[in-house]
This record gives structure tokens, sequence and C-alpha cells, in this order.
């Protein structure tokens, strides 16, 4: 019961969104219930009607009068003997009943009539109908609800990844977080499409039959009712080693979707050093693993079944003995046999769901934990909006810290507004950490930087980043059309402004060479295209959001000289009239800069002009001798 309260719980503030349609599933599910009782009803009446011994209110002509006169005598007797209200309440229900269906169902030694072929022959199929049409109304709206919260939570749950800050996706796993989107809200639907409806169906159908069993023969229903415990007993056992298998299965199911994606977004890497073989052996045993949890889970699950039924049959055999030696009616024990099968069904029905509530336990607890996760950099309630950058951006001892480890010290910095800024020094030196700061992705330990003398912490982050643009080295497309992937640099930009952006970064040529022109889908991170051509568009999309201020982080590292050229040139053009922040390991792409600033170690440990640095023989002038630049070839920049 905790686990279904948890994931209930869990699921509670999607579900009433659709409370008018979840409502009417579970009425239908309780009507369903109820129906299941007027089984038993109707077969205790039907072979009533068939027993010899019964009598029945048309045979009332011919009985002798000295035996009417004598059962009168009986009669009578037995009046002034106290009876029950259960005994009372039969009576009488049995009375109004007959009263009904007398007319319509055939009994035995009464003629049968056009009234009797007619209900003898749609009896039990209205019933049938009548139940099955209810419990498909059921199942249909509490599934129809369960896909929308299913779709909802989906939705959410990516929104809410969309919105944690870059540390979180640092320190997860690419299968993590598949499996949330996409895996865990599936044992979330499944519950719901499955269960639901079951944890409204089979209660009260176990509920409908002990009413039903207690008008019978309230002492034998107890007597059945010992039985009860001693399926719970294994439900509860085997239950716990179901959660236990699917929380294993599902850590072994999240690594290797993990690998899944590392080996085919990596398969170049695969095929050249020739890991094809040894890839699919890490995924085979990872496979096996998921085999063999996914077989512990099988053997808990199916074990509940048999065990159910073997009891619930000793119980039977027990009331056979029982009803033979008390002598009762046929149609009672035919009718109360009927209730018992009926009654543990669903209580076979419940196993499996207590089941599957164990089974959803451990994607649900994963779901709430990642709903509850809080992003580390995040816009502060009455946050200031900046629409216009006019000053300058300001850097004041800035410090910056990741996982204890220090990675900038006290960096004093000031960037005027239309000025050329390149950011040089080693791998590790600090520049993209710089970058990520002002755009926000993370927060600083310390310092802080001011954008016209606001403090980042203090902007809205849609303003912050407005004023920016970004070209990196890590080209990301996605698989739209080329117009649309442009697009993506600006909400609603028309198509006179992307094209417009396109021919400003000298893509439009190769453009419009392609099999739709601006319609083309470029397939995911854009593999259809070369990489000169993939970072114009990149550099299209920057020019369609028209940002004062431009970030090029290693916009050309990856490039070949020829394309490397090309791209350059529409970065050119790019940086006319705006404030361009480069970080640059190829130095030759700095010569233009107002200012450079070189780190080492975080820190800030020369700032000039190109040539400048050159001249120096410092930091600087050192990391350019590695590429061939010295004061004499610096001319040709």
């Amino acid at each position: 019961m905790k686990n279904i309260r948890s994931v209930l719980r869990f699921g509670w503030p999607y579900l009433r969104r659709y409370r008018s349609r979840l409502v009417v599933g579970v009425l239908l599910g309780v009507l369903f219930g109820f129906s299941n009782a007027s089984f038993v009803w109707a077969t205790k009446t039907v072979i009533g009607r068939m027993d010899p011994g019964a009598s029945h209110p048309e045979r009332s002509a011919t009985v002798n009068p000295a035996k009417v006169s004598e059962e009168g005598v009986k009669g009578r007797s037995t009046a002034q003997e106290p009876r029950s209200w259960l005994a009372r309440f039969k009576e009488n229900l049995e009375r109004h009943t007959s009263d009904v269906l007398d007319p319509w169902l055939p009994a035995l030694g009464q003629p049968v009539g056009w009234r009797q072929i007619l209900g003898g022959l749609l009896f039990f199929p209205a019933l049938v109908a009548v139940r099955g049409f209810v419990g498909y109304g059921s199942s249909y709206s509490l599934g129809w609800v369960s896909e929308r919260v299913v779709n909802d939570l989906r939705v959410e749950v990516l929104r809410k990844l969309s919105s944690l800050s870059l540390d979180f996706f640092n320190r997860s796993t690419m299968g993590d977080l598949i499996t949330h989107v996409n895996g865990d809200t599936a044992s979330l639907q499944r519950c719901l499409s499955l269960g639901v409806s079951d944890l409204i169906k089979e209660p009260v159908t176990i509920f409908g039959m002990v009413v039903m069993l207690c008008l019978i023969d309230w002492q034998m229903t107890l007597g059945a009712l010992v039985f009860f415990p001693v399926c719970v007993v294994p439900i509860i056992v085997l239950g716990k080693k179901v959660r236990r298998a699917s929380k294993a299965g599902l850590h072994v199911n999240i690594t290797q979707s993990s690998l899944l994606v590392e080996m085919l977004s990596g398969i170049r890497v695969v095929k050249a050093f020739g890991l094809e073989e040894t890839q699919v052996k890490r995924f085979q045993k990872l496979s096996s693993e998921l085999v063999h949890h996914g077989m512990k889970g099988i053997r808990a699950k199916e074990l509940i079944n048999p065990i159910i039924e073997t009891v619930s049959m000793v119980g039977f055999g027990l009331l056979i003995v029982y009803i033979a030696a008390k002598g009762r009616a046929v149609a009672e024990m035919v009718a109360f046999l009927t209730g018992l099968v009926f009654f543990y069904t669903p209580v076979k029905k419940l196993a499996g769901l207590h089941v599957l509530f164990e089974q959803t336990t451990a994607g649900v607890g994963r779901l709430m934990k990642i709903l509850s996760e809080r992003p580390t950099v995040e816009e502060k309630a009455g946050s200031m909006r900046l629409e216009k950058f006019e000053k300058e951006i300001r850097l004041e001892g800035l410090r910056f810290s990741y996982s204890g480890q220090p990675v900038l010290h006290g960096i004093d910095l000031v960037i005027p507004r239309g000025a050329r800024v390149g950011i040089a020094g080693e791998s590790g030196s600090g520049k993209s950490t710089l970058v990520n700061l002002l755009f926000r992705f993370y927060d600083p330990t310390g310092g802080a930087i001011l954008v016209d003398g606001i403090n980042l912490r203090d902007v809205a982050l849609g303003d912050l980043r407005g004023l920016m643009a970004l070209v990196s080295q890590e080209i990301v497309l996605f698989d739209l059309t080329v117009a649309e992937n442009i697009a993506c640099g600006k909400t609603g930009a028309t198509r006179d402004a992307i094209e417009s952006a396109a021919k400003a970064a000298q893509a439009h040529e190769f453009i419009i060479q392609l099999p739709s022109g601006y319609e083309t889908r470029i397939g995911e991170r854009g593999v259809t295209l070369s990489g000169g051509q993939r970072q114009r568009l990149a550099i299209a999309r920057a020019f369609v959001r028209d940002a004062p201020v431009l970030v090029l982080d290693e916009a050309t590292a990856s490039l070949d000289s020829q394309s490397e050229a090309e791209v350059q040139s529409a970065i050119d053009r790019l940086s006319e009239n705006r404030t361009v922040i480069t970080v640059a390991h190829r130095l030759s792409t700095l010569a233009v800069s107002d200012l450079i600033v070189v780190l080492n170690q975080g820190s800030i440990v020369e700032q000039g002009r190109f040539d400048e640095l050159l001249k120096k023989e410092g930091w600087f002038a050192a990391m350019a001798r590695k590429q061939g630049i010295t004061p004499q070839t610096s001319v040709l920049f």
C-alpha cells in the first residue's frame, strides 16, 4: 500500500488536470465491480429455476389444498420465530426479483412461451454486454487520462532538464537523462493505464462478491475469507523481490543506454580503431545482466498466481465438503462456488497490481528526484530588465571553482562597448570557463561580472543572453530544415531576415544548391554538410540574432585552411559594429583584436595588443613561436 500511495501521490497533480474524465472512469469502474456480483445472483436464480424441488408461482394452481393447509400451519409457526435482518432482506430481495423475472425466465415444469425463450436467450448476454461495455468505458476513460498525464510528465521532465544548470549535465550521463524522459515515464504510463483501472475495479468486485456471498451464506463466506491472509503473505514477499530486481535492472539499463549513445555518436572512432567487437561485447555483457535481473523479476511475479490458485483451491475443496455435509441446495452451492471464483480472480489481479506498483516505484523515485532538482543558476524574483548594451562589461575580482578545484583567480578586466577583445592561453587556463560565466551558465564563486554597472545575478536571464550571440568550435545544428536552423537564433525571424543572414554569412550559395534549398533537412547534427558549411550556418544564426555582443569560442579551430578562410571572412563581417570577445588557441585569429588577455592557470598574466605582446617575449610570444609566429612574420596577419 505504501508504494501505491507514493505513486498515486506523485501522479495526483497531473491526474487532477483531467478530473472530469477521471471521475467518469472511476464511477464506471465502481459500477463494473458491482456488476461482477450480478453473475452470482444470476447463476443462483437460473439454476434455482431448474431445480425440481423448487417451487414457482406458476405452479400454485395445481398444489394440493391439504398440503397448502399443512404448509400454512408450518408457516405460522415459523413466522413466530425471530428472524435476522439478513434473512428478511434476502426474502424481500428474492420476492421482488421473482416478480420482475418470473414472466421472462424459463423454469422447470412451466410452459415455455416467447417471453421465456427471449429471456433465456438474452439474460446472460445482456449481463455480459452491460458488464463489458461498462468495463470498456472505465478502461478507456482512465487510459485517456493516463496517456495525457504521462505526456504532460514527459514535457515537464524535459522542461525541468532544460532549466537546470550546466553542472548538472556535467555529472549526468546521456543514458540516465534519456531514461528519465522515456524509461521512467513509460513505467509510470504502464502503471496508470493498467494499474489505476484495476485498482478501482477489483477492490469493488471483491467487496461486491463478499456482500453477495454473505447473502447466500455468511458463515461459509467467513470460512472462505480465512484463506485470504494466506494469499497476502507471498504477495508482499515476492513483491519486494520484484522491486529489488527492477531497481538493479534499471541501473544496468541506464549504463547500457549510455554505452549505446557513446558508441553510435563516436562510430567514426569506433570503426577507425576497430573497436566494433569490443563495444558489442560490452553491450552484450550489460544485456546479460539485464536478462539476469529480468528473470529474477519474472520468477517472483509468476510465482504469485500458482500460490494464490493453490491456496484458493484448497479452500474450494473444503467448501465443497462442507456444502455436501450440510445438504445445501444445488442452486446455492453452484452460486457460492461461482462467487468464490469471481472473488479470487480479482485477488490475483490485485497481486499482479502490487507487483506492477513495486516495479514502478523505482522509476517514480527517480522522477521525483529529477523534478526536485534546483538549478544552481537561478533568476532572481523581480530581476532587472536589460534591453540595451551601452557602455562596458566589467569583471571585478572574478573567481570560480569547480568541485572545489580553483579555475579562475581574481580576474579584473574591462571590455568597452565596440571593442574587440581576444582571450588566449594554454588548454586548461580558464578561457572557456570565462565564456561560460559571461553567459551565466555558471555563477562565479567570488567577485562579479557587471554589464553597464548591473551585476549579472540581478539581470533577467533572457535579457542577458539576448544581448549575446555565440559561435563556438562545437557546432550544434538540429535535425530541422536549413531555414529553421538559422531561425533558432531569433524567435519569429522572417524569411527575408533568414536569407539576409545566410548571405552575410556567405552560406546562401551552397544553401540554394541543396536538394530543397532552405527547406532541406540537414540531418542530426548537420551530418549531411561539411564542417565549413555547418560553421557558416552557425554564423548565419548569429547574424539573424543581431546581438550587440559576439562571443567566438575557438570558432575556426577545427576547420581546414580553405574552410577557415571562408568562415573567417564571414566572422569579420559579423564582427562589424559589435563588441567581440574571441577565445582562440590559433593566435593568428587575434591579430585584429584591440586587446588580448593572456590567461595561465586561471590568472591574467599579460595584456596588450598583438604586436606588443610578441615583442614582450612573455607568455604570448612563447605560445606564438610554437605556431610559427614571430614579430617578423606578424606583418602577414
